[in-house]
């Protein structure tokens, strides 16, 4: 991804997709953390096959601008698992066909058992998510993959958020991005960062979605990171 989101077509046109889907939505909401913040993405409203399909297109075109390296796709419970089928069927599209995998809140005592389900577990595995707030999901992931026999070695999400993770209650001085990168090791793209939003509601300030530029320049000065 270019340094400067203002260049970034793919970004802009996301960000673009994501508001007229409603996906992504302006106001005040309370974040797990306990900011209060200006906007709220909510992946959960990619919620029919058009939006999903679209959403699919920005991923796969994100990964594979990336020039990360994997074998395979996981997709953590319960959001990632339509993610990482949907991104799977639209590589497989674009040319490019991997194996994908996901797994189960409760593990089963019956069929095939385990928490796992799907391709099998190996190689360099790409987990595909929609956000990180504090990493937990990723960790979660990891912990499963390495257990598998495999290597978890990046992460696709939607939106990075730029913004500072929580420890114990306290704003940490990394994102949750960072810490995936810095202190898990792994590789992470986003479609989309905070900062590509930032440029698209600055670019429509004549316009009533340019009114929240301020406020989510405030928040980003506050709590900002990465």
């Amino acid at each position: 991804m270019v340094a400067d989101g203002s260049q970034d077509a793919l970004a802009q046109d996301f960000v673009e997709f994501a508001v007229r889907s409603g996906v992504l939505r302006f106001g005040e909401f309370r974040t797990k953390a306990g900011r209060l913040s200006p906007y709220f993405f909510n992946a959960g409203l990619f919620d029919d096959g058009a939006k999903l399909g679209r959403l699919a297109q920005f991923y796969a075109g994100r990964i594979l601008a990336s020039g990360i390296e994997f074998d395979m796709l996981f997709g953590p419970a319960y959001k990632g698992i339509p993610l990482a089928a949907a991104v799977a069927i639209e590589l497989a599209r674009m040319g490019r066909n991997v194996p994908y995998a996901y797994n189960r809140k409760e593990a089963k005592d019956h069929g095939e058992g385990g928490t796992l389900v799907g391709a099998p577990v190996r190689g360099r595995v790409l987990i595909v998510d929609d956000v990180m707030s504090a990493g937990t999901a990723a960790r979660e992931s990891i912990a499963l993959i390495r257990a598998a026999g495999a290597t978890p070695h990046a992460v696709a999400i939607a939106l990075d958020r730029q913004e500072k993770a929580t420890e114990d209650g306290h704003d940490a001085p990394w994102s949750a991005v960072q810490y995936v990168r810095e202190r898990l090791g792994l590789h992470v793209c986003a479609i989309a960062r905070l900062a590509d939003l930032l440029h698209y509601l600055q670019v429509h300030a004549g316009q009533e979605l340019g009114q929240h530029h301020a406020k989510v320049l405030a928040y980003r000065d506050r709590y900002g990171a990465g």
